[in-house]
């Protein structure tokens, strides 16, 4: 292999690099996806605001999770409003793990379409005049569109579910 070959192959994957790179917590698109997870798990999972679940869910959604199987957008909020909302008195509640969150950019011909996100998050019930008690701990991977102008969760897998020890 010649120089110039060395060259262009070390330019290639330093591009590589640059465009499939963790985009900085800084970022002003990383802080929008970390608000669109918040806006999912924070208003829609521990608060139950179905409304704001639905706005953000893509009508396509697909919900891989390890323990429950593959579920369809229609799926997903039958069994949401069956096991996570239905008793004040047992809720489950997650929590993103602090540090844990990271976003990489979908780009189609360079222009921006979705987002990879990563992380991973706790899962506590509350109880009336308890403790959070946490009962476990798991991945995931979210894929998002952005369409018109508008964040939609179109993926969730969601695994490695483990009890704490």
């Amino acid at each position: 292999m010649n120089l110039k070959n060395i060259i262009l192959l070390s330019a290639i994957l330093l591009a590589g690099q640059i465009v499939f790179a963790q985009i900085s917590p800084q970022d002003e698109l990383f802080k929008a996806l970390k608000s669109a997870d918040s806006l999912v798990f924070e208003q829609g999972f521990n608060k139950c605001d179905i409304a704001a679940l639905e706005q953000a869910m893509h009508k396509n959604l697909e919900f891989l999770h390890d323990k429950s199987g593959a579920q369809t957008r229609e799926e997903f909020f039958k069994g949401f409003k069956e096991n996570i909302c239905s008793n004040t008195n047992f809720k489950p509640i997650r929590k993103l793990v602090e540090g844990s969150l990271q976003v990489y950019l979908m780009m189609d011909n360079g222009e921006l379409y979705g987002a990879i996100q990563m992380g991973e998050h706790k899962f506590y019930i509350s109880e009336p005049n308890k403790e959070l008690r946490h009962t476990s701990s798991a991945k995931f991977i979210h894929t998002w569109l952005l369409e018109d102008g508008r964040w939609q969760l179109f993926r969730v897998l969601s695994y490695d579910h483990q009890e704490p020890k």
